[in-house]
């Protein structure tokens, strides 16, 4: 089993989470820029923390074998507070840079005016650069903030197949499936998706424009759960191919729009269907 995980915070990982990612599959990874857990006081803590991501990050992910991109933005929560806006104005620096394969975290925290353009300006950044977007849907009140950031997607001009809409659960996948939208999931210990539910809703609604992923970042997680996914598909009745397509090939597609996926140092599962996806990435 290779495993892509397309949203897993690895910042706030241990280098054993790398070993344990390894041994179980996973060869590359997309790490969104999110909250740290408390809020930064100027928007120059975001320079340091994105040029982390941009550099020390992937070479510590490449001591593992694993292949590391990131996206970048200024995210829900932090939208609301002045000190952190104008990051804004820096964004573009970093949307230029080669590792850069979507901008995100963006979207929705607690669906306030300040949140309401900081999306619309940061969806502006994504086709202006010709790059995907990574949304986030509020833990709250969820319905409501997926029908939203659906409304602020489509008047945003932004194709629909250049985003996708994350942490969705039985409530808010279908109004995204019906959107062109791609559809993300995390899978937690003890909220959000379990492997069972997933198992669900891919029996239900199939396995076309879905992201699987982790989340995993300084809270209760596990980068694992990616894995431990792959496995519920198998025990249910889906094909080695049906996992490698989700797992694999799904996040390949999707941030491969970017035209800066770089995979060229992972060899191709010949025995796997959808090679000609992972061939097309940048070498």
């Amino acid at each position: 089993m290779r495993i892509f995980d397309p949203h897993i915070h690895m910042t706030s990982r241990t280098t054993d989470d790398y070993a344990a990612m390894a041994a179980h599959g996973v060869q590359a990874v997309v790490e969104p820029a999110f909250w740290l857990g408390q809020p930064r006081t100027s928007a120059a803590s975001f320079v340091d923390y994105f040029d982390g991501l941009i550099g020390w990050e992937p070479f510590r992910a490449s001591q593992y074998g694993i292949k590391h991109h990131c996206t970048i933005a200024l995210n829900p929560k932090e939208a609301n507070d002045p000190r952190c806006r104008e990051i804004l104005d820096v964004l573009p620096r970093y949307l230029a840079k080669d590792g850069v394969v979507a901008v995100g975290e963006v979207g929705y925290d607690s669906m306030t005016p300040a949140e309401d353009s900081v999306f619309a300006s940061q969806l502006e950044l994504a086709v202006r650069f010709g790059l995907p977007a990574l949304v986030h849907t509020p833990h709250r009140d969820k319905a409501t903030g997926t029908a939203r950031t659906l409304d602020v997607v489509r008047e945003s001009g932004i194709s629909p197949s250049f985003v996708v809409v994350d942490h969705l659960n039985e409530v808010t996948v279908e109004e995204v499936a019906n959107s062109g939208c791609w559809m993300g999931f995390s899978i937690y210990p003890d909220t959000k998706m379990d492997p069972d539910r997933m198992v669900a809703i891919l029996q239900r609604f199939g396995l076309e424009r879905v992201l699987v992923n982790s989340a995993a970042d300084w809270g209760r997680s596990d980068p694992l759960r990616t894995y431990a996914t792959g496995q519920a598909m198998l025990a249910a009745g889906f094909s080695p191919a049906d996992v490698d397509k989700v797992l694999w090939q799904n996040p390949v597609e999707f941030y491969g729009q970017s035209g800066r996926l770089d995979l060229s140092d992972i060899e191709p599962a010949d025995n796997y269907a959808g090679n000609s996806i992972l061939r097309g990435a940048r070498a």
